[in-house]
């Protein structure tokens, strides 16, 4: 018993070309920033990696993984690197200017720490 599956074919001009389906790609799948980087990424820097998740049907779903782990990590950089750099709460009350350029120090940081680890890797 043989599980063979016909393929047909389209004429185009004097050649035979398969009529290849894709499996569906998760529709309801919605990326944000980092999993929107890290696909352009793959689509311009590891091209066999990309393709290869695009026939399985599976891009959007490493993509938006690699969403969740980019957003765990900036959250968790932004507190650690707080704390290390001594942002309080009361800093914000007292010096405002100060704790929002501080915070904009710190995002930008944690921006770079997962763009490096996790985005362009």
């Amino acid at each position: 018993m043989s599980n063979k599956k016909s393929i047909s074919y389209r004429q185009v001009g004097d050649y035979l070309i398969p009529n290849l389906i894709l499996p569906p790609e998760e529709a309801n799948v919605a990326l944000g920033k980092w999993g929107m980087m890290h696909k352009d990424y793959l689509q311009k820097n590891k091209k066999v990696f990309f393709n290869t998740l695009l026939m399985q049907g599976k891009l959007y779903q490493y993509c938006a993984e690699v969403e969740k782990q980019a957003k765990e990590m900036f959250e968790f950089l932004i507190k650690q690197i707080k704390v290390s750099e001594a942002v309080t709460e009361e800093l914000k009350e007292q010096k405002q200017w100060e704790w929002v350029q501080i915070l904009g120090n710190i995002q930008q940081q944690a921006k770079e720490i997962v763009l490096d680890e996790l985005i362009y890797k």
